[in-house]
């Protein structure tokens, strides 16, 4: 009888995904989880670093509280040699560095004693990042040469404790204490009654690098009382040090300083969709929620679209009302065996900026881009530039008719095909509808009617926490016909429109 022979074990990347921005993390951890077949992830860890792993990869979130099941760090290492014995490539992502404070010693010791091959991608620990998001250096040639990264609690199983906070009192530099809120009485005093000055500064610094990052200031002495009267919680960080004194006040740091910091906004999109959006109101400090009010699927039937293609050389013009056109169009070309050479003929329209870049990352520039970015503007634009000739519109399955109806009324001879479906999303997120109830989002960008129209059913009165962006005025006609009140509408219709108007809205709440 035949053997079968066992297949190789999958191999295992410990990866490092930084303090909590997602543009931390490294390069070499992206490559990793680009090829993840199952993700294993800690609750530090920043959803949007997730998405770097293909859409089949399995995730696996390791929730330490809340609903959902419970792992211990022997759990994960049991799951994680399972999966890399089935040969799936496994990501352990850690927040943080695996190395700092992670356990990523102990789960390369099971790695090789079950001969699993490994590899370890560093990340940024929170210690050090306080550094540049808080504007506190850790290491200063005046105030400390040397810096310390202290577990403020050891684990409750360790026979015998090795923190020597006699010691860390006399440490010519500063301490970083990790994990230290729960205990933070127990330490600040011990150290300061081992010889370290009550006056010694101490920054706090919670969710280091996020959107919603705080940073408090007090004394060795005072630290407790901070903890308790402000009400910290995990995951926290105490600089303590002299060089706390070179920090610049709070709320003038690069970091706090740019103009949406500590404010929230929903985009009702995809991610992948939302993703260039989504970064410049993040670089400009925002706190970004995607989630996506309407879905886009494939359309109900493709014989349309590709009796189109095939005749597409009779058609004097090609519109595209989306990005969206554009992608599942090209993806249908490619689908056949073909490629943009088959859109040869035609000449390509695109209903706005966003639109023809969507075009520019397939090497196809737009011919016409309207100077107003709604229907009736691109119609009149074809109109003169091909009147009576044949127009291909690329659109979804919902949508206004008014572009084929100008286009008509002109002599045009128009054909529509569907190249996407939207449908509603069926559920609201729990998590969007509790922070709309609690007043805690503060801007909703509001992308198109049908849009507008998901999103009143989905979250109803908890809209009207919020102030809404319009993205253009047939989208601000459709919030008022729901009743509700557009605070401000993009100008021009595009993505920087879009930020420019929530910088507005920005600058009075601040007047």
């Amino acid at each position: 009888r035949q053997m079968t022979k066992r297949s190789s074990p999958g191999t295992v990347y410990l990866v490092g995904a930084g303090p909590g921005d997602p543009g931390l993390i490294t390069l070499r951890g992206v490559e990793c989880l680009q090829k993840a077949d199952v993700v294993l992830y800690d609750y530090l860890v920043n959803a949007a670093v997730v998405r770097h792993a293909p859409n089949s990869a399995e995730l696996v979130l390791l929730k330490r509280d809340g609903p959902g099941p419970s792992f211990t760090p022997d759990s994960i290492t049991t799951r994680m040699l399972e999966e890399a014995n089935k040969g799936r490539t496994v990501v352990r992502l850690k927040g943080g560095d695996p190395s700092v404070f992670g356990r990523g010693f102990e789960e390369t010791i099971a790695l090789r004693q079950a001969g699993i091959p490994y590899e370890v991608i560093p990340g940024i620990t929170t210690g050090l990042a306080v550094a540049a998001y808080s504007e506190i250096p850790v290491t200063h040639h005046d105030d400390a040469s040397a810096v310390a990264l202290i577990a403020g609690r050891e684990r409750d199983e360790k026979a015998d404790p090795t923190l020597d906070l006699a010691s860390l009192a006399r440490f010519p530099g500063t301490l970083v204490f990790y994990m230290g809120v729960g205990n933070v009485a127990e330490w600040s005093q011990s150290l300061i009654g081992h010889g370290k000055p009550p006056d010694t500064p101490v920054a706090i610094v919670r969710w280091c690098s996020r959107p919603d990052q705080e940073t408090h200031r007090c004394t060795l002495a005072t630290a407790a009382s901070v903890v308790s009267e402000k009400g910290i919680r995990p995951p926290s960080v105490f600089v303590v040090g002299r060089v706390v004194d070179h920090a610049p006040p709070p709320g003038t740091s690069w970091f706090a300083a740019r103009p949406l910091f500590g404010r929230c906004m929903l985009l009702p999109g995809s991610p992948s969709t939302s993703s260039k959006l989504n970064r410049r109101l993040a670089e400009l400090g925002a706190e970004v929620i995607t989630a996506p009010a309407i879905r886009v699927v494939d359309p109900p039937d493709w014989g349309p679209v590709d009796a189109a293609l095939d005749r597409i050389d009779e058609y004097d013009w090609l519109v595209f009302s989306s990005g969206n056109g554009v992608d599942y169009l090209l993806r249908r070309l490619n689908e056949r065996g073909e490629d943009v050479r088959r859109l040869a003929h035609p000449r390509i329209a695109a209903m706005g900026s966003g639109t023809a870049d969507r075009l520019s990352e397939y090497g196809i520039r737009a011919d016409l881009v309207p100077d107003q970015f709604v229907a009736e503007s691109l119609a009149q634009a074809l109109i003169s530039k091909s009147e009576g000739g044949r127009f291909l519109l690329a659109r979804a399955s919902r949508g206004r008719q008014m572009m084929a109806q100008r286009l008509e009324a002109a002599g045009a001879r128009v054909d529509q095909v569907v190249v996407y479906g939207n449908a509603d999303v069926e559920e609201p997120d729990p998590k969007v509808a509790g922070r709309l109830d609690a007043g805690g989002i503060d801007w909703v960008a509001v992308t198109s009617s049908a849009t507008a129209r998901s999103l009143d059913r989905l979250y109803g009165k908890g809209l009207r926490s919020a102030q809404l962006v319009s993205m253009g005025p047939i989208t601000s006609d459709t919030l008022q016909e729901l009743g509700l009140e557009v605070a401000v509408e993009a100008s021009p219709q595009t993505s920087d429109g879009l930020v420019d108007a929530v910088l507005s809205l920005a600058r009075q709440s601040k007047a």
